[in-house]
């Protein structure tokens, strides 16, 4: 039967398999050996996180290939078989209507959805933060959630925990084994919250432009953030919220627009030489670009972090 744990469980993913996200004859029996159990990730920041819990005991299929936009996603058989085939399946509801679809149809594993394990916030309560106001947890309607929950390294870590606790379902043999991985993944993830903390603590301005809204979690470390389209990609602006944008780069001060990978970088180009300034490259690690397939999500989040210091004035 179809499992879908509460919050408190876990998921369990591993390297991509060349994209096609079938597994190994070799991972198939369930004798609790290394390498039997089967994990699904739906996309990358997913897949850092099962990787990392999983170590040895674990064969990981990646469901989005490096150079695919994540939300573009379409599943081929292999895949959709991944899925169907996986004893956990890792993935966000409503953040790819192909998975979505594929978990619906063929998932019998364990599933562990990103949006019922973890506390996401909404576009207005990242605001909120910002502003260092108090987020009303009580029942106030804040809209719906920012799936972009990977730029809170403790959100990550949250995750990770989760994906522990699934994989010892699956393969009680190994269970310390996972909990001490999980363990080890946040003490790197605390570390980078605390450099992010201290690096963006001290800046001359804290506004920043992007390509579409998929850093809002940043939020808590003092950024506010306007972007050029919504929290797809896709969703391109008119002249007049380009024009906006444009005013709000000059009133604010702002140094620079942040194009990303994987989608075009002509409007933030166009907006960034409407308002005389620099463009730089944001990377909403939602996936991994041919450019950066030998980055993981550590080096691409301090990246991001020193490109903000630089664009922001930070001392």
């Amino acid at each position: 039967m179809k499992r879908l744990l509460p919050a408190v469980a876990t998921l369990a993913l591993g390297s991509l398999v060349a994209g096609c996200g079938a597994f190994s004859d070799s991972a198939r029996s369930s004798d609790g050996e290394a390498g039997t159990a089967q994990v699904a990730a739906a996309f990358y920041p997913l897949e850092f996180v099962a990787t990392r819990v999983a170590g040895q005991y674990a064969e990981v299929a990646g469901l989005t290939s490096p150079g695919t936009e994540p939300h573009d996603l379409e599943l081929s058989i292999n895949q959709t078989a991944a899925v169907g085939d996986a004893d956990v399946v890792l993935f966000e509801h409503g953040f790819q209507p192909a998975i979505d679809d594929a978990v619906d149809q063929h998932a019998d594993g364990v599933l562990v959805d990103a949006e019922q394990v973890l506390e996401l916030r909404s576009v207005e309560e990242h605001e909120e933060e910002a502003a260092d106001e108090h987020v009303d947890e009580h029942g106030h309607d804040h809209g719906d959630p920012d799936p972009h929950f990977w730029h809170d390294p403790l959100l990550m870590a949250d995750y990770g925990d989760a994906v522990a606790d699934a994989l010892a379902e699956v393969d009680e043999t190994h269970t310390e084994d996972y909990r001490a991985n999980a363990e080890a993944l946040r003490s790197d993830l605390e570390s980078l919250d605390e450099e992010f903390t201290t690096g963006l603590a001290d800046c001359e301005r804290h506004e920043v432009v992007v390509a579409h809204d998929a850093f809002g979690y940043l939020a808590r470390y003092g950024l506010e953030f306007e972007s050029i389209a919504g929290l797809t990609p896709d969703a391109e602006p008119n002249p007049a919220e380009l024009a906006e944008l444009a005013e709000h780069i000059r009133e604010h001060q702002v140094t620079t627009v942040f194009s990303e990978r994987l989608v075009s970088p002509k409007l933030a180009e166009s907006l960034a030489k409407d308002a005389g300034v620099a463009v730089g490259v944001l990377d909403p690690i939602e996936g991994l670009s041919q450019e950066t397939s030998d980055e993981d999500y550590l080096s691409l989040m301090r990246a991001n972090l020193a490109a903000l210091r630089e664009a922001n004035g930070c001392q």
